[in-house]
């Protein structure tokens, strides 16, 4: 599937010539000259002209809305590309009203139903607008609800995971590790790697009531060692204080079943809500990917017919089409377009000159006929 199509509307030639000779010339021409370039029809409908100041007004944002139509609809695509990737996914060929996205734009059929031909063009581009920007406000919160359920896991994750100086050490410490009495009590120290002999060299003079070759080795990761010592109780204060000038640190920890119990069903629960969480938001995704892109389509419409009327006149009389030429093959493209287009003037359209005058609708390429590109990635 190409992802970069062109939009183009040619001038129908007059006296005699009608769209569908033209559409037959172009057929005709992109065969014999570029037979890779796919070619199909753009029906654009006949739509409520206003006047001219109406069209002119309109012009100007017509860039702009497009900018502000595919963006939106970029944003829903990589959404739905990180939803699909997160739940183990293959990406499928997203959809428009149950068909391809290239299918739906090469074979674009207006919709009466949602936009009213006779509606002002004004008001067809806000209501295309306002359906979008809302949607896009949906995903903002939909998205950053997701987004901090997902932090809520990567805490919990840090700290069954992380470094043995901020991690849960409940799984690491067996109830026999640890020594409570009336005088006794253990502690659980967090010994740089590099460090293990100095620990074991000097921890028992830490304090003149640590119980001699009571530490024992739990676990190591990349930094740290966890190591225990048992004393006690009444020096337990002092200890942390030598421990802590040396670099070694004492964590606080107290064995608990029923805590730890507490934490996986935690930890399972969210990974139960952050699933059907992804569920529902692709699914809405899925479903608002294929408004957004109707909706854009339809404005593709519209720009089409306003900056037809206003480069060729009216009454309206021009071809739209849609093609997707290779990148080797766009030269030759243009030329065939520009020779259908029978423009007098197009030099001017081509001249250095006056290459930064940009194309009705502000665009930046200038050519004798109407054409703005469509990206779908």
């Amino acid at each position: 599937m190409a992802t970069r199509y062109w939009i183009v509307s040619l001038p129908v030639p007059s006296p005699g010539a009608t769209s569908n000779s033209l559409w037959a010339r172009l057929q005709d021409s992109i065969s014999r000259h570029s037979f890779d370039t796919p070619l199909y029809r753009f029906n654009v409908p006949d739509l409520r002209v206003g006047t001219l100041d109406s069209l002119l007004a309109l012009s100007d944002d017509l860039v702009k809305s497009n900018v502000f139509l595919e963006g939106v609809s970029h944003k829903i695509r990589r959404q739905i590309e990180e939803l699909e990737r997160a739940g183990g996914v293959e990406s499928g060929a997203l959809t428009v009203d149950g068909v391809p996205v290239d299918t739906y734009l090469t074979r674009f059929v207006w919709d009466e139903g949602k936009f009213p031909t006779m509606s002002p063009l004004k008001e067809i581009v806000g209501s295309i607008q306002s359906q979008v920007a809302k949607i896009e406000d949906d995903i903002k919160v939909r998205s950053a609800e997701y987004n901090n359920l997902r932090s809520q896991l990567s805490a919990i994750n840090r700290k069954q995971s992380g470094s043995l100086a901020v991690r849960d050490l409940s799984n690491l410490v067996k109830p026999e590790d640890m020594v409570t009495s009336e005088h006794l009590v253990t502690l659980l120290a967090i010994v740089p790697k590099y460090s293990q002999k100095d620990w074991l060299s000097s921890y028992e003079s830490l304090d003149t009531f640590v119980v001699p070759r009571s530490s024992k080795k739990l676990y190591e990761d990349n930094e740290y060692a966890l190591y225990t010592v048992t004393l006690f109780a009444k020096v337990v204060d002092n200890f942390k204080v030598r421990a802590r000038e040396k670099s070694f640190q004492v964590r606080d920890f107290e064995h608990s079943p029923e805590a730890q119990e507490s934490r996986k069903e935690e930890l399972e629960k969210l990974l139960q809500d952050q699933e059907a969480m992804r569920t529902s938001l692709l699914q809405w995704c899925y479903a608002s990917y294929s408004e957004v892109f109707s909706s854009w389509m339809h404005f593709c419409a519209v720009r089409v017919f306003v900056e037809s009327i206003l480069r060729y006149g009216l009454p309206p009389s021009f071809l739209s089409a849609v093609l997707a030429p290779s990148a080797k093959g766009e030269k030759k493209v243009r030329s065939i377009l520009e020779e259908l287009c029978g423009n007098v003037n197009s030099i001017y359209w081509k001249s250095e000159d006056d290459i930064g005058i940009a194309g009705l609708g502000g665009e930046s390429e200038a050519h004798p006929y109407v054409s703005f590109t469509i990206n779908f990635v």
